[in-house]
């Protein structure tokens, strides 16, 4: 019954919120006070601390792929109960009980999980293609979506696997659901991508 008690551990890790209890103590402020209002490292940046807000990322990235990683692979668990481990620390941080069950929007937690599954192979994939979204195309939940469509294919090529198919569909539906907002919109490109294109037009 290891597992059991490793999906309690997955999800009390992914609920710790890093990015307010930083923000609060070495910035002074309430994170969820600033920009789209969630307790993520992105709003640490936006409350104008980069070192503690890089700190805060790099713990929500590490909340995910700790205790993926030791599960995969130190303890050799797979099938339905490393699904459970693996989606377990993204669903703490969408509800954590630290902050009467409200969360952010999993991005880290979830590039978390697949270096926790995949080491490099499936993460490093999906930053590419987020990153590349940012630049061209909003609102960034387009992005997101961008970079889990390219772990799909990196999957499908490098690692058709039931189980990081599984663990795939269900993070992008839980980020979907936490992106929703961003997703009614229609994507659009940058602004400075749209003058490239009027001037090539002309």
């Amino acid at each position: 019954m290891t597992w059991v008690v490793m999906v309690f551990i997955a999800f009390l890790c992914g609920s710790l919120p890093f990015s307010v209890w930083l923000g609060k103590l070495f910035v002074g402020v309430d994170v969820r006070q600033y920009g789209d209002g969630n307790p993520g490292s992105a709003n640490v940046f936006r409350a104008g601390n980069k070192v503690v807000g890089l700190v805060a990322l790099l713990l929500d990235v590490a909340k995910g792929a700790a205790p993926v990683g030791l599960c995969y692979y130190n303890l050799g668990i797979r099938g339905i109960p490393m699904y459970l481990i693996a989606i377990a620390p993204i669903l703490g941080h969408v509800f954590s009980p630290f902050l009467k069950f409200h969360g952010g929007k999993a991005i880290a937690v979830s590039l978390g999980v697949w270096i926790g599954l995949t080491l490099w192979k499936a993460s490093l994939v999906g930053v590419i293609f987020t990153v590349i979204g940012i630049a061209v195309i909003t609102p960034p939940g387009w992005s997101v979506m961008l970079g889990m469509g390219a772990i799909l294919v990196s999957l499908l090529i490098w690692m058709p696997d039931a189980l990081l198919l599984a663990v795939w569909a269900s993070q992008t539906l839980i980020l979907a659901w936490t992106h929703q907002s961003d997703l009614r919109k229609k994507p659009q490109m940058r602004p400075w991508l749209e003058k490239r294109f009027s001037l090539i037009k002309k």
